[in-house]
């Protein structure tokens, strides 16, 4: 696995219209998620369809909350391990909202966004934690991203999101990124 012209290569590239420009060049987080849609429903393609502005939102009553919502993210590690691509990572995604990191806000404008698909208390899949491993372990090095810089939605929007969860396993996945 490669990153050329800021696409990982050998992936599903789906074509995302919710990202604009950054304001800023340098990329210096990684921020971790979950999603699942309806809650706890895995392998469909909902969440495709909502980072594309195609869900049905009267399909499920999960999704009132949705109507209207325009959100991405960089990437999506599937729970078999199949990794999608909706926004190239010289592009801002809209995957944190509000947030801070370190101090400065609007964490979307120097940060990748990465969904796992799960939910808090779901648990993650080896392969989920694998294919995070080798994309985070890229993305250091592609972008000079310091490896502390790899925190959870939670950790950016604190007391607004709760994701990856309690169920990720922070040490599991940095024991796997030092070993790539």
């Amino acid at each position: 696995m490669k990153i050329i012209e800021h696409r990982l290569e050998d992936v599903e590239q789906v074509a995302c219209p919710n990202a604009d420009t950054r304001p800023t060049n340098k990329i210096s987080l990684i921020v971790v998620h979950n999603i699942s849609l309806p809650a706890g429903h895995f392998g469909n393609a909902c969440v495709r369809d909502l980072f594309c502005n195609e869900l049905d939102t009267a399909a499920h009553t999960d999704f009132g909350d949705l109507v209207d919502l325009r959100v991405s993210s960089h990437l999506m590690v599937r729970r078999d391990g199949t990794v999608l691509q909706f926004v190239p990572f010289n592009e801002r995604a809209w995957h944190a909202g509000e947030s801070n990191f370190g101090g400065i806000s609007g964490c979307n404008d120097f940060s990748i966004g990465i969904e796992l698909e799960g939910t808090d208390y779901s648990g993650f899949r080896e392969v989920q934690y694998r294919e995070l491993a080798k994309i985070s372990h890229l993305l250091l090095a592609e972008y000079a991203i310091p490896v502390k810089n790899i925190v959870g939605h939670s950790d950016i929007a604190r007391g607004r999101k709760t994701d990856p969860g309690p169920s990720f396993n922070w040490l599991k996945f940095r024991k796997l990124l030092h070993s790539v």
